[in-house]
């Protein structure tokens, strides 16, 4: 068993609960871990799941999504992931960060963080 990870990816989304953020945009960034169900025993790409796939699914998926909530999109995006591969992936780990927060304060971003 082993783990494929891909670490914040960026992305520029139209996603949130404000009307401003579905119109003007912003960005969000995500982490990926999906732990196979096996190992690799040669230096073959069957017997994985090429990193490029989960990465263009996520990309796709953000371009399209017009999501009210990050938790949406981290659910989606576990369902999506799994279902590229089923017989290969055990489980899928997602954490989805809003970098541009709309509240009053001082913090770096919100995130949701989501494992099936």
């Amino acid at each position: 068993m082993f783990k494929i990870k891909l670490n914040n990816m960026r992305f520029y989304s139209h996603i949130g609960v404000f009307p401003e953020e579905k119109h003007l945009g912003q960005n969000i960034a995500i982490d990926l871990t999906v732990t196979m169900k096996s190992s690799v025993s040669r230096d073959d790409l069957d017997e994985t799941v090429s990193y490029a796939v989960f990465y263009d699914i996520i990309r796709e998926y953000i371009e399209q999504s017009r999501a009210d909530l990050i938790e949406s999109l981290a659910f989606d995006i576990v369902d999506l992931i799994k279902a590229a591969s089923p017989d290969k992936i055990a489980r899928v780990k997602v954490n989805v960060r809003k970098l541009q927060v709309p509240i009053e304060g001082i913090l770096d971003s919100a995130e949701i963080e989501l494992e099936a």
